[in-house]
């Protein structure tokens, strides 16, 4: 079997490749695209990094095409929805740039409290100024990181051996899971808000853009310190700018922008008390050699029938799985997506329930597919396909299936029962012919609508005008009701409503419909 190499990796990432058997590896660093299209004909598999863009018009050349390993995380230059089409796995690297990702954010941390780029800066000018460069101690101070994902872990974990003090916020994170690491969950406003450093940790989502914004740098004490190795876009930079002049903001050290490279004037080079860094948080030796590695490894395996665990999509199925399963696995990454973004804190335990026909499959792959739709959207490209009940068990979140052969309504169901601390959401699924997958069910409150495409969701009192006032919040930024179900038990009790909308809700609105009289929750979905 041949393995195309186009993008320039790490040597030992080709000798991995070589020590399966049956594979010849091609390397064939920069190739135009007119020849990636001819060389790519008769290959079993692709390896690359970033500079091959993988279209759909490559990969329908590329008839023999069995995998596609990213010698990274990201995948944006690879059509991931083509290739799963195609049938053709995909695989990145998530692990191998963890710890040099968690080193640059400390280097950050201690250049930022010790003024180090500056005085390098200073002292080869010709100057010898100590008393300008004081800094402060990481020792006993508080550090919030946010997001406690593997790289978060990885700087929560080198913090307390520093001695300081460790806050961690994500919507996933357990009080459980916090004692683990050592450290103390808290949510949001109240980690920045005691925070003597910030680092970000988040991927880059429509809940976390400008995460850190003007309402957030208030919200901080005087004298914080911020950094930000994860993605550009996290942090507000022109609030930055404004929370640093205001003097809230000490000093921040970013490594990522929301444009990159980073613009000739862009008023953050003109900051002495700002450290800035061209997006080096992968860039080290050992972490082009382990994603190499490990992508390689992975590559091999796919091709050599064995079991392989960091693919971005679904691992295909045999043929008769196919045929069972393939029309609910879209219906089961979306009941979780849906899911996850009505609650802002992890579960504590998810029970799954496959009525009536599914009852009698194997369901693993639908429950896989569920949990990557419920964990992704909060941590993104570190939850695939394969993983995501590994990561929902380092989250210490319970897992189990239950079958019911019968269906009281529906001949196929799937409902997924969030368990919370003295509380529970239950969302519920089917198919209709002809009409796709849909959300028949929301905590006992019957519904009928399709999964995809922007919403709103309320739990309201059900009262005269409701509608209408949440319609004219909408009307009067432009946004149009494409459709609507309204679900309650008795009038006058509570009720829940789901629109359809033609474009994303912002924020402002969101907050306010939830101010409506009688609204007692109000969300924004995206599926």
């Amino acid at each position: 079997m041949k393995v195309l190499v186009t993008d320039g990796i790490s040597e030992l990432g080709v000798e991995k490749l070589q020590s399966f058997p049956n594979i010849e590896v091609i390397v064939r660093p920069e190739l135009t695209p007119d020849e990636l299209l001819e060389e790519i004909a008769d290959v079993d598999a692709l390896l690359l990094r970033s500079q091959s863009k993988i279209t759909e018009k490559v990969l329908q050349a590329a008839v023999q095409l069995k995998v596609i390993g990213r010698a990274g995380v990201g995948v944006d230059n690879i059509d991931v929805t083509a290739a799963t089409r195609r049938g053709i796995v995909v695989l990145n690297a998530p692990d191998g740039n963890t710890i040099s990702a968690a080193e640059h954010t400390f280097a950050m941390l201690i250049s930022l409290s010790r003024h180090i780029p500056q005085a390098d800066a200073s002292i080869r000018s010709g100057r010898w100024d100590r008393k300008k460069f004081i800094g402060v101690e990481l020792a006993g101070k508080t550090l919030a990181v946010l997001g406690m994902g593997r790289i978060g872990s990885e700087v929560a974990k080198r913090a307390l051996a520093f001695q300081m003090r460790v806050i961690g916020y994500d919507p996933f994170l357990t009080q459980e899971r916090a004692k683990v690491l050592g450290v103390e969950a808290k949510p949001l406003e109240e980690a920045i808000a005691e925070a003597d450093f910030i680092t970000v940790h988040t991927p880059l989502t429509k809940e976390t853009h400008h995460l850190l914004n003007d309402a957030a740098f208030y919200r901080m004490k005087r004298g914080v310190r911020i950094v930000n190795c994860a993605r550009g876009g996290i942090i507000d930079e022109q609030a930055l700018l404004r929370a640093i002049e205001e003097g809230i903001v000490a000093g921040a050290a970013l490594d990522v922008f929301e444009r990159e490279p980073l613009d000739a004037h862009h008023p953050l080079l003109s900051r002495s008390d700002v450290v800035l860094t061209p997006h080096l948080g992968a860039s080290t030796v050992e972490a082009q050699v382990n994603v190499a590695i490990d992508v390689a490894e992975e590559v091999g395996r796919v091709l050599s029938g064995l079991p392989f665990r960091n693919a971005v999509n679904l691992p295909s199925l045999t043929a008769e799985q196919n045929r069972e399963l393939s029309p609910y696995l879209e219906l089961a990454e979306k009941i979780g997506l849906f899911a996850t973004q009505l609650v802002p804190e992890a579960p504590q335990s998810i029970e799954i329930t496959y009525s009536g026909g599914l009852a009698q499959l194997d369901v693993s792959f639908l429950t896989r597919t569920l949990l990557k739709g419920l964990l992704a959207y909060h941590y993104q490209d570190e939850v695939n396909y394969v993983n995501a009940p590994i990561v929902a068990e380092q989250l210490h979140i319970q897992v189990r299936d239950v079958r019911e052969p019968k269906s009281k309504v529906f001949q196929n169901l799937i409902s997924l029962h969030l368990y919370f601390s003295g509380a529970q959401i239950k969302v519920a699924g089917t198919l209709y012919n002809g009409f796709g997958p849909r959300i028949v069910e929301v905590d006992g409150y019957a519904v009928d609508a399709p999964v995809e495409g922007n919403m709103v969701f309320t739990r309201h009192v059900d009262q005269p005008g409701m509608i209408g006032k949440m319609g004219t919040l909408l009307g009067d930024v432009g946004i149009n009701i494409a459709g609507m179900q309204v679900g309650r038990r008795e009038s006058g009790g509570e009720a829940i409503m789901i629109l359809s909308v033609d474009k994303i809700v912002p924020d402002s609105v969101i907050q306010q419909i939830g101010s409506v009289s009688g609204v007692r929750v109000a969300r924004a979905i995206q599926l």
